[in-house]
Formats: structure tokens, C-alpha cells, sequence
């Protein structure tokens, strides 16, 4: 593969010897949290001036092509390993470090005029198992993604239906196929919508977000909530992930600085205005006067 050569050879001319805080290093991140780790990297980068982060934006399953080849140590999921992947780094007696450092809700979105503004649970694995559906058209990113691959596993099936269901190439294709096909229901990491870039700002006016019903019995199957840090926290929303930083460096180099950075005050303050939920809320100093 063409692109995975690129990288293979990017890697190879990354700076070893760095430290903490200055040198080289390459971090492949799950595409759907581009906004939020191109934050990150500025204000480290701006912070460390003598860093170089490249990171390297893939769908989730070529993420773990890369991090599971030895091509990058350092990757950015929203799902852990699992034990058969980990054993190519304990093959190589490197202890993985695994951080957690924030929250994501996958976010169901539909034109701004449409008048439906709720969705349940039920429909989604409905309509991800090629049932009869309310949802007749769910539009996803990439056939690789992590979206996709978190909603097959929540409807318990291993391949897509052929109807019903539509992968595109990104995030932003995404959301133009929802304003030029009202009745599409489009599924995106809700950092997409919070912080669109700069030629998606006003583009993402023209959506709205779906509130989602859990299952009978489960938490969040009392009303219809929202991808939001409120619901989140409260754990009532039924479609929520886990973002990690997983490090194979197997020393103290740039990448692994860079994992301190983000799960530290200011990284999670960079977590807290992207508008997804922070692993560890950030303290807040309240001054208060008293001289009166």
C-alpha cells in the first residue's frame, strides 16, 4: 500500500533521541477526533517549541494497522486493545500504557429542517441490522471507522445491510450529504459539530442533533438525551466511547510527554472546550472578596 509506505518512511526518519518535551515522534489518531488532537497539538507544540508531533489522521482500522506493525508506537483509539493485539508489544517485551483522557458521544445528526428531533436505540439496531426501520437512510464516515464498528457491535452484527446504509470518506462529507438529503440521519463525533473547521462553520449551521432513547431497562431509556458534557457525565446517553492514548514507545520520549500533556490541567482543559467530557474535570479557583 502506497500510504502506508509514506508513513513506514516518515517513521524512519523520526528523531530517536528526544526527550519529554523536545524532538520528534508519530502518533496515529482515529480521524474522528481530528478537531480535538490538532488543539492538542498546537498548544503543545506552542508550549514546546523545540516538539515536533506528525500526527497521522486513519480510520480506526488503519490505526491499528500502523500501531500494530511497529510503522508508529504511539496511537490515539476509542477502544482498547484487545488481548490478542497487545501481544505483538508484550512479544517484544514493551509494556503498553494505556490513558484514558476523555469522553465521546457519537452524535446523530439530520438537516435543520427537518422536523424529527428524536431517534431511539431500538431503530438504530433496527436499521444496522437491515430490519424494517423508522431510519431510512444512516450515513457514516468511513466503512472502517470506529463509528461504524461501534454501532455494528451495539446491534450485534459483523457486516453492513446493503440497503439502508451509506460510508463515506469523512466527517465532513458527512454532514454535506445530510444538508443536501434532509431526510438522512448522519453519524459523526460530536467534536465535528462543537469545533467544525474553519470551512465547515457555517455549513454546520444548517444541522441539528438527534436526542436518543436507550433500551427498555438501561440508563438514558427514561427520555431522549443529547451527546452533550452534561448527559455524558450523567452517563444517560446511550452512545458514548472512551478515548485512549496508547503508548508502545517502551521509554520516556516525546510521546510519551506528549500522553502527560494531554491527561494533565491544561489537556484537559483543551478536552473540556471541544466539547467533549474530560476524563478529570479541571479545578476551578473561585476568588472571593470579602473586603466590603
Amino acid at each position: 500500500m502506497v500510504f502506508m509506505a509514506v508513513v513506514i518512511t516518515a517513521c524512519q526518519n523520526t528523531d530517536t533521541a528526544n526527550t519529554l518535551r523536545t524532538g520528534k515522534v508519530n502518533i496515529v489518531v482515529d480521524e474522528t477526533f481530528a478537531p480535538l488532537i490538532a488543539d492538542q497539538t498546537y498548544v503543545f507544540e506552542s508550549t514546546y517549541t523545540e516538539s515536533k508531533l506528525n500526527m497521522i489522521y486513519r480510520p480506526e482500522n488503519d490505526v491499528l494497522k500502523l500501531f500494530l506493525t511497529d510503522s508508529v508506537r504511539m496511537a490515539i483509539l476509542s477502544r482498547e486493545l484487545t488481548s490478542d493485539e497487545a501481544k505483538f508489544y508484550e512479544n517484544k517485551n514493551i509494556k503498553l500504557r494505556v490513558n484514558r483522557f476523555a469522553i465521546d458521544g457519537l452524535a446523530l445528526i439530520i438537516n435543520r429542517t427537518n422536523l424529527d428531533s428524536l431517534v431511539t436505540v431500538e431503530e438504530i439496531i433496527s436499521v444496522m441490522q437491515g430490519k424494517k426501520s423508522q431510519i431510512k437512510n444512516l450515513v457514516f464516515d468511513n466503512p472502517n471507522s470506529s463509528t461504524v464498528r461501534f454501532l455494528k457491535e451495539l446491534a450485534g452484527v459483523k457486516e453492513l445491510p446493503k440497503s439502508g446504509i451509506y460510508a463515506l470518506n469523512s466527517n465532513p462529507e458527512v454532514i454535506n450529504y445530510v444538508i443536501d438529503n434532509p431526510g438522512a440521519i448522519g453519524v459523526i463525533g460530536i467534536n465535528w459539530i462543537i469545533q467544525p473547521e474553519e470551512d465547515m462553520e457555517e455549513v454546520v449551521k444548517g444541522v441539528k442533533i438527534l436526542g436518543v432513547k436507550n433500551l427498555p431497562g438501561k440508563p438514558g431509556s427514561d427520555g431522549y438525551y443529547k451527546p452533550n458534557q452534561n448527559d455524558l457525565a450523567e452517563e444517560v446517553y446511550p452512545l458514548t466511547r472512551n478515548l485512549y492514548i496508547v503508548n508502545g514507545e517502551g521509554k520516556s520520549g516525546l510521546g510519551t510527554g506528549f500522553a502527560t500533556f494531554i491527561a494533565g490541567e491544561r489537556g484537559q482543559r483543551i478536552v473540556l472546550k471541544s466539547g467533549l467530557l474530560p476524563d478529570s474535570l479541571p479545578s476551578r479557583q473561585v476568588i472571593i472578596n470579602n473586603n466590603n
